[in-house]
């Protein structure tokens, strides 16, 4: 795998060398555990929108919809109104 250069002003090394000592970490342990961390939620995240794209995609659901009378067709403007 390829190293990742990140070029960081001296304000925001700072800036990341201050959350580092908050957490009680090495500024290097800091963003590597941040990047684990990114990587787990941008997975999460893929996972959950295919899940969500399986279950609106299932043609049952599409019937229990229709059977049940729910219009989800685009809703009349109530702008300025309360509902």
């Amino acid at each position: 795998m390829a190293a990742l250069n990140v070029d960081f002003s001296d304000a925001e090394l700072e800036d990341l060398r201050a959350a580092a000592r908050e957490h009680g970490m090495t500024l290097k342990a800091f963003v590597k555990a941040s990047t684990t961390d990114a990587i787990a939620h941008q997975r999460s995240l893929k996972a959950a929108a295919a899940e969500f794209q399986r279950v609106f995609a299932d043609p049952l659901l599409a019937e229990a919809i229709e059977a049940a009378g729910i219009d989800d067709g685009p809703m009349a403007s109530t702008t300025g109104r309360a509902a």
